[in-house]
């Protein structure tokens, strides 16, 4: 019995040692040389993306930062700044867009922006009502998350983005003018600047097969410059409050800005950081820039304002924290801290003078200043990374882009400050050519404007019935 015994014990070894590798696909195809095995495990390696429970955390974690930077960040802000008959009805434009530009999002809006189309916009049927958007990556925009992240993260984007133009018509615009107003603006300016700027095969993209490469890491284009000209042809075509610029019109509560600036700031490392979608060093790097630039161009606004006018006002201060958040973000992948900084401190001296020489000289009335601190400073920081992108920070700009079967450098350069440019006038005329269409359209179908009674006794009571303060 003994001299049976120990064969079966080495055969049942031997079987339990074999039997994975038979069943292995990469050995089913036959041992073959070392390398021959380890090219086929890297093969198998590729086909199977694995999540990355890190990177998922952080894309979360981002895209809940950046919901927080509408509600309540923006909607504080904002709140803050308009007169007190004003207030919900401010707050009430930014608040609608999260229910508003999620139910587009879902239907055809991230498949617009994220699905495989031409360089300017993506099939809005590919992921129709979010088909196929699952569990498993998308390889060519978030390879360690799942899809499903990637575009939770994205939509808070395509939220944030029309809820900025609010602060131009604050006051004075219909509720339902503006509903339609923002309906149009995502579905035909938002979403193909996405894709063109971000999307696999867009016009702009520097790293998925893109024919102009422009260096937008997390919405210069798309985001800031798209959405404050459209705020100026909003102002315009509108036409001023009733008032300005003779009656005084201060914030009724800056405390309540105050705290809405802070939340934008915190959330705004979820947007650039965030963009990075891992939670590697690149992650780190974006969030160190957007932290030095806000700080830089806190001072540079003070400091100004300080020498021009006597003294620095709390808002002002405030104003520039914002303006070099914006001014960073498509900066913020790519450059170094000392270039960050360099980059924030000269957005907050241009954001000034727009806000109160250039506003003054041309005597438009943009509500809460759209138009000077986000197109303006995003402008700024776009072309100042046409001159400052580093692949010391982002390695990735300076081996992806091949043109004429050549890698070209997209580290600054005049001929990247070039292509920088062409990414800003292009986006300027699509902003404010399809802005002022798609104001016409709306003007003609629901009318534009409240009437001079509605704007006297405030959007609260006229448009929504309710008051903010019962006394």
């Amino acid at each position: 019995m003994k001299s049976i015994a120990v064969p079966r014990r080495v055969a049942a070894a031997l079987v339990c040692w074999l039997l994975p590798v038979f069943l292995n696909p990469v050995y089913a195809q036959g041992a073959g040389t070392i390398e021959e095995r380890v090219a086929r495990l890297e093969a198998a390696s590729r086909q199977a993306p694995v999540i990355n429970a890190g990177d998922n955390a952080w894309v979360l974690a981002s895209a809940a930062l950046v919901l927080m930077m509408t509600a309540p960040g923006l909607i504080l802000f904002y709140g803050g700044l308009v007169r007190r008959k004003n207030v919900l009805g401010t707050m009430m434009q930014s608040l609608i867009l999260m229910a508003l530009v999620s139910a587009l999002w879902m239907v055809y809006g991230y498949s617009m922006a994220f699905g495989e189309g031409n360089p300017f916009f993506g099939n809005p049927f590919q992921y129709f009502m979010l088909k196929g958007v699952g569990a498993a990556p998308n390889p060519a925009y978030a390879p360690t998350v799942p899809q499903e992240s990637f575009m939770l993260f994205q939509m808070m984007f395509a939220i944030i983005t029309p809820a900025l133009i609010s602060g131009a018509i604050a006051e004075r615009m219909k509720f339902k003018a503006y509903v339609l107003f923002m309906t149009l603006w995502v579905t035909f300016i938002y979403f193909p600047l996405c894709h063109m700027v971000w999307g696999q095969g867009g016009l702009f993209n520097w790293s998925l097969g893109g024919r102009y490469p422009v260096l937008d890491f997390a919405g210069g284009t798309v985001v800031h410059v798209s959405s404050g000209v459209s705020a100026l042809v909003c102002a315009l075509v509108l036409g001023k409050r009733i008032g300005f610029p003779a009656e005084p019109m201060p914030p009724h509560n800056v405390v309540l800005s105050l705290i809405g600036t802070g939340l934008l700031w915190v959330g705004w490392f979820g947007f650039n950081a965030g963009s990075a979608v891992n939670a590697g060093a690149l992650a780190s790097s974006a969030f160190a820039a957007t932290h030095f630039s806000a700080a830089a161009a806190a001072l540079g606004w003070g400091v100004t304002e300080w020498r021009l006018k006597g003294r620095p006002s709390v808002l002002g201060v405030a104003s520039g924290m914002v303006a070099g958040l914006a001014t960073i973000t498509p900066a913020s992948g790519f450059v170094t801290i000392p270039a960050a900084f360099l980059i924030g401190l000269t957005g907050g001296v241009f954001c000034y003078m727009a806000v109160s020489k250039l506003k003054h000289a041309l005597r438009y009335d943009d509500s809460l200043d759209v138009f000077g601190v986000h197109a303006v400073g995003s402008a700024t920081g776009l072309l100042m990374t046409g001159i400052f992108a580093s692949a010391d920070v982002n390695a990735a700009i300076g081996n992806t882009f091949t043109a004429g079967g050549k890698v070209i450098s997209l580290a600054g350069s005049p001929a990247q400050l070039g292509n920088q440019f062409r990414g800003l006038i292009f986006t300027v005329v699509l902003a404010a050519a399809g802005t002022y269409v798609i104001l016409k359209v709306v003007g003609a179908l629901a009318g534009l404007r409240v009437t001079p009674e509605e704007e006297d006794s405030g959007l609260d009571l006229t448009q929504h019935g309710e008051s903010a303060y019962n006394d």
